[in-house]
């Protein structure tokens, strides 16, 4: 994403404007979130960050950063969440899945994730909650590719994770998604139903996006936010994301923050309910 949308962003920024990029790996992104929390509010540190992780971690642990504080610049893709299994397996729709994991509980069916408390990890927790289904056996992965290998080989029962990862797969026929958590069909794999066609009322996903540093001088915040605004409308950009089959969903500056606010609530009201935390 950053890679995709940051020369764009450069180029509306003018002055010859250039960006670096600096991996922070670790922690499931507690290591980059605090680096870009606690540096120099300048305004010359961006950070390309995933929620629900970024103010999911707040919740169950503690961290160097606090969630409402940071500069909330743009976010750009809305990745939603999808349930996929082989396609041998005799699953076919949610109401198969509803009904397997009711008549196995406490430990029949197994499903595959990126790791403890991210958003695949969450979704599910989120969407047993929401069906009062009983608790399915949960196997995190260091990564979708561990993930997916484990689906195809039969080791686990179902992989939840981004519509977007899964598109070749899909299309080959390897692997089935028996929903997306979207509103609508995405748009590269439109035979894949809705959730909510399925009578599941139910909408979870990974948004990726940009912040800064809190306090950054309000002018730069003010030159990024409208570089961000012009780089997410550009056509130059739009074509880029379309190759790559990126969903994307621009929201800038106060529209973003109150979407991450509203994903803070809901966090904190499933942790009541079912601490992620394993």
């Amino acid at each position: 994403m950053a890679r995709i949308l940051m020369p764009h962003v450069c180029n509306h920024l003018g002055n010859g404007a250039r960006f670096i990029i600096v991996s922070r790996p670790g922690a499931g992104t507690q290591i980059g979130n605090e680096a870009i929390f606690n540096a120099a509010p300048v305004g010359y540190t961006l950070g390309a960050i995933t929620a629900p992780a970024l103010p999911a971690l707040p919740i169950e642990r503690a961290v160097r950063y606090r969630t409402a504080e940071f500069t909330w610049i743009a976010n750009v893709v809305e990745d939603p969440n999808a349930f996929f299994v082989d396609a041998s397996s005799p699953l076919t729709s949610l109401a198969d899945l509803a009904a397997a994991a009711r008549g196995r509980p406490g430990g029949g069916l197994s499903y595959g994730s990126t790791g403890v408390g991210g958003d695949d990890h969450i979704a599910m927790l989120a969407y047993e909650a929401a069906q009062g289904l009983p608790a399915m056996v949960h196997v995190p992965f260091l990564g979708s590719a561990p993930a997916t290998q484990a689906l195809l080989g039969g080791h686990i029962s179902l992989l939840v994770g981004n519509i977007s990862e899964a598109i070749a797969l899909q299309r080959d026929g390897r692997i089935r998604a028996l929903g997306v958590a979207a509103p609508t069909r995405f748009s590269a794999l439109p035979a894949v139903p809705t959730f909510r066609e399925q009578g599941f009322d139910f909408i979870a996903g990974a948004s990726r996006g940009f912040v800064a540093t809190p306090g950054i001088p309000i002018g730069i915040r003010q030159r990024l936010e409208a570089a961000f605004t012009e780089a997410l409308s550009d056509p130059a950009f739009r074509a880029d994301a379309e190759k790559l089959a990126m969903p994307l969903r621009p929201l800038v500056g106060g529209a973003y923050a109150s979407m991450i606010a509203e994903m803070d609530a809901s966090l904190r009201a499933l942790w009541q309910r079912h601490p992620w935390k394993e």
